[in-house]
């Protein structure tokens, strides 16, 4: 059975060095099943309903394009490098195109109904704001996008976890948290309300700001565990919970839906 409302739905000591990257996409690790499957979700729910061009730069995995062009999206996806595995396949159509997708700007100005920064891709864009005006620029009146990000509270575990005692005691006077992964990654760290601020700051209305997944991978991993046939009341609850807290800063990572006004 799924956890009751009164489940641990913090990150463990553990899980916060377990949890700082996307999910290996070899993984058989029932919470990375888990959260990719609510990604999956949050993301089938955030898609326009007609069919749309979308702007997707969620780094070097291909599968929300291949989500979006089975849905019937036309997705144009920035990789870094020719890449290689399963074409996209269904109603809708996909343009690789090779480039950096932390500056935008070779674009052309209101070329997408949509944007899809998935995979944390904004907080590896440290001029996050540089990268948020582009989008706005690229996007059509009434565009949107979706974005997912790593928590101010992912970073403070991180730092905890390397003994970074005084970069943490820094933390609440830093205008901006940037946190070293142990590979040598740098990533920006956002609270809600900073990440809100950021977007007002470029031009866009934000629809809301929530928690990817709130559940820890000990409840997941313990339920599925349990009964296996628990796995979608587990998807199922962790959406509902994650919108249900929307403007917490609770979770290893944040998503956020916005648009540019019409």
């Amino acid at each position: 059975m799924a956890p009751g409302p009164d489940a641990d739905l913090r990150p463990s000591r553990g899980q916060a060095k377990t949890l700082v990257c996307e999910a290996p996409a070899d993984s058989d690790d029932p919470y990375w099943a888990f959260y990719e499957e609510v990604a999956s979700v949050q993301l089938r729910e955030w898609l326009p309903t007609r069919p749309s061009r979308v702007l997707d730069v969620s780094g070097p995995r291909a599968r929300f394009a291949r989500q979006m062009v089975t849905a019937g999206h036309q997705v144009v996806r920035v990789v870094a490098e020719p890449t290689s595995g399963d074409p996209a396949t269904g109603p809708g159509a996909l343009l690789p195109v090779i480039g950096d997708a932390r500056s935008l700007d070779w674009f052309l100005p209101r070329s997408f109904d949509a944007v899809l920064a998935e995979a944390r891709a904004l907080s590896f864009c440290l001029a996050t704001e540089t990268t948020l005006e582009e989008i706005y620029r690229m996007l059509r009146p009434g565009g949107q996008l979706l974005l997912c990000v790593d928590s101010l509270l992912l970073g403070l575990a991180r730092l905890a976890e390397q003994h970074r005692w005084a970069e943490l005691s820094d933390v609440p006077r830093a205008d901006v948290v940037l946190v070293t992964a142990e590979d040598g990654t740098i990533t920006r760290c956002f609270w809600p309300e900073e990440l809100s601020a950021l977007l007002s700051s470029a031009g866009f209305e934000v629809d809301w700001i929530r928690p990817r997944t709130l559940l820890s991978a000990e409840a997941v991993k313990r339920a599925v565990a349990e009964d296996v046939s628990c796995f979608p009341t587990l998807v199922r609850t962790e959406v509902e919970l994650a919108a249900e807290r929307e403007g917490e800063s609770n979770g290893i990572h944040l998503i956020a839906s916005a648009r540019r006004p019409a």
